[in-house]
């Protein structure tokens, strides 16, 4: 980096603390899915797949996160 200070367009501005508060639990959120998926990743490296018996057919899974979300929603009119 150079030692030069920086052209007043390129300054950052402050987030409002609670905006501040907002992007950090984002980044924890992000990071901790992150790291689930991770662990997951690793797990089949070292032990394979799972058999078919063991895991959940996606349309099942999709249903279940559709529905999360419509519960997260108010209804519309």
């Amino acid at each position: 980096m150079s030692q030069e200070p920086a052209p007043a367009s390129t300054v950052r501005q402050p987030l409002e603390p609670a905006a501040a508060d907002a992007v950090r639990a984002y980044a924890a959120r992000t990071r901790d899915n992150a790291d689930r998926l991770a662990a997951v990743l690793e797990d089949i490296a070292a032990n394979g797949l799972p058999s078919v018996e063991e895991c959940t057919p996606w349309e099942e899974l999709r249903e279940a996160h559709l529905a999360r979300l419509a519960a997260q929603r108010p209804a519309v009119a």
